[in-house]
């Protein structure tokens, strides 16, 4: 298989997305020609370090370039401010310069923390994705979106800060447990359902076997990747078009921030069920017919994935306070709270003007069904 490169076209800052098998076991020849010296800092989490540390680094030795390394602990609640603080110390201990280079291995969480050290450390320095997980391949590590978790919500504190190159090796994904796996499907399957609908009628098709067949695999991240790169070429800051791939994200951190950003619900999930109850609201304001949510509802149980609230384990507060904590999502403008919805399969956009009694209706429901 050969390697697919798709380019996020932002003038002197566009960069390549590169995309295959056997990146990382290359990645000292990929990363060489963007080093002014041949050092690297690598940011990673202990999950990840186990499995492709040792290769990353291998890599990197064999094309003349040295490099240290981080690894802090795995899983959402890394993303916060006591584990930043001690990357960006960590990054300043190691005398990182502005001209070196900062390299996140691992999935969304190291991704979106890596890249806010390297956008804050002395004022920016530039960094390297190499996504390991489904999820970040298809979205978190292309578009320059980093940031944290607070005590208040879902990356409420970051910065627009964009890669040098992504490495995304399709080659690890085999490694992903297979809830992680069908997790990063539910922001592959966001794709299809806000404006490509081929692409989300050969996904119904081809689903299943992503993990086992690598073409499939492939082709699924470089669609995702390509739409990703054309939105945020047009919209690199989220005025206006890029707000179409928070599709699912309004339900999804505010279900995220419910249950404690654990096990409980991954982000993939999270955004799976965001895309459902979407459609679902989108169908009861008369924007689309019933057999959209119900298409969608059936595909994502095919894939073994949540689709709805009572799949997620535990207690969940009542619709009211899943409401407030919609209201501080980044995706409130001028107070108002703005949802993606969709006329169809394929066909999503911006709304901003979405009643409130029908949204906490839509979760009373959902909650109801539990």
């Amino acid at each position: 298989m050969t390697v697919d490169a798709v380019r996020v076209e932002l003038g002197a800052r566009a960069y390549e997305v590169r995309i295959g098998p056997g990146l990382i076991a290359r990645a000292g020849a990929e990363i060489a020609p963007l080093l002014r010296r041949p050092k690297v800092a690598i940011l990673t989490d202990e999950t990840v370090a186990g499995l492709h540390l040792d290769p990353f680094r291998q890599a990197l030795a064999e094309a003349g370039i040295a490099s240290s390394a981080l690894a802090l602990p795995a899983g959402e609640a890394t993303k916060g401010w006591p584990q930043f603080a001690r990357a960006v110390e960590w990054l300043l201990e190691e005398k990182v310069e502005r001209r070196d280079v900062v390299v996140a291995l691992g999935g969304g969480v190291i991704g979106d923390l890596a890249g806010f050290a390297a956008a804050v450390l002395r004022r920016g320095v530039r960094f390297v994705q190499v996504p390991t997980t489904l999820l970040a391949q298809v979205d978190s590590s292309v578009g320059g979106k980093t940031g944290i978790n607070t005590a208040q919500g879902k990356n409420l504190v970051g910065a627009f800060h964009q890669p040098s190159l992504v490495l995304a090796d399709i080659g690890v994904l085999e490694t992903l447990p297979p809830r992680d796996f069908r997790a990063g499907y539910g922001e592959v399957v966001k794709y299809g359902l806000l404006g490509d609908a081929d692409f989300y009628e050969w996904l119904e098709e081809a689903g299943p076997r992503l993990a086992a067949d690598a073409e499939a695999r492939q082709r699924a991240v470089r669609r995702s990747v390509e739409m990703k790169a054309e939105i945020v070429a047009r919209d690199e800051t989220e005025e206006g078009d890029r707000a179409l791939l928070n599709l699912g994200h309004t339900f999804c951190h505010a279900l995220e921030k419910a249950t404690g950003y654990s096990g409980r619900l991954l982000h993939g999930e999270g955004v799976a069920i965001g895309c459902a109850l979407a459609f679902e609201l989108s169908q009861r304001l008369g924007l689309c017919a019933q057999e959209a949510p119900s298409r969608l509802r059936a595909h994502l149980r095919a894939m073994g994935m949540k689709v709805d609230l009572r799949d997620i384990p535990g207690d969940l507060p009542s619709a009211e306070a899943l409401l407030a904590l919609m209201a501080q999502d980044k995706k409130v403008v001028d107070g108002k709270l703005r949802f993606i919805l969709a006329r169809g399969i394929g066909q999503a956009f911006v709304a901003d003007d979405v009643p409130g009694d029908v949204v906490r209706t839509l979760l009373e429901d959902a909650l109801a069904q539990r």
